[in-house]
């Protein structure tokens, strides 16, 4: 079992990641168990912790199949090929983002209780998760944060499926993964200690880093 939780494997893949120490660097972490890797990951960088909010546009008849991804700050990422596949009407499509859009806006003020997005144009921006299995989150995350205008996008987690890390490798500029096993059953199966988090714990985590930055 190559982790003991989420906190020792955030420490350890920073130890990874210290080549980034003292650029112009802020950790995203995705919610919620990426949360907890980054929150150890930014300390250990000395940089800012916040979370990427993304929200896949799945197709109404294939919910799996992405036609796009939204962000937040109004971004929209589209994923042409699907959208013409599935002949996704610009109607349609506009009616999934909204409804994204209000979801990530509610995520937004329940992690952050009114805080400021972290921005990320002209920085690397260091999208973390606690594992990657399909990798179409992460995917949709690192597109969502590249046109947000961040300079570098760096992905990272503790364990990646190797054929995911392979596809995944050339859509970033740094892929960062401790362990790319050939049998991958599952981001659970490489923890000893996998347990759900909670909301409240994201929230406790982004206050505590914000309070940590705060002047004064």
């Amino acid at each position: 079992m190559p982790f003991v939780d989420r906190m020792d494997a955030g420490r350890r893949l920073s130890g990874a990641l210290d080549h980034l120490r003292g650029d112009d660097v802020v950790v995203l972490g995705l919610p919620r168990g990426g949360v907890v890797v980054a929150s150890e990951v930014a300390e250990a960088l000395g940089a800012p912790l916040d979370v990427v909010l993304v929200r896949k546009l799945g197709v109404p008849a294939q919910p799996e199949l992405a036609a796009g991804a939204a962000g937040e700050g109004g971004v929209l990422v589209r994923n042409e090929s699907v959208v013409r596949r599935a002949r996704v009407s610009e109607t349609v499509l506009a009616d999934l983002a909204r409804r994204a859009r209000a979801e990530i806006d509610r995520r937004a003020l329940l992690y952050r209780g009114g805080r400021a997005r972290e921005p990320v144009a002209g920085r690397t921006a260091v999208v973390v998760d606690d594992g990657i299995a399909t990798g179409a989150t992460a995917r949709a995350a690192c597109q969502v944060v590249r046109a947000q205008g961040a300079d570098r996008v760096v992905l990272a987690a503790p364990v990646c499926s190797r054929d995911t890390a392979a596809a995944l490798s050339g859509e970033v500029d740094e892929l960062v993964c401790l362990e790319t096993p050939a049998r991958f059953l599952g981001v659970g199966w490489f923890y000893a200690n996998f347990r759900q988090v909670t909301d409240d714990e994201v929230v406790d985590l982004l206050r505590r880093a914000a309070a940590s930055r705060a002047p004064g």
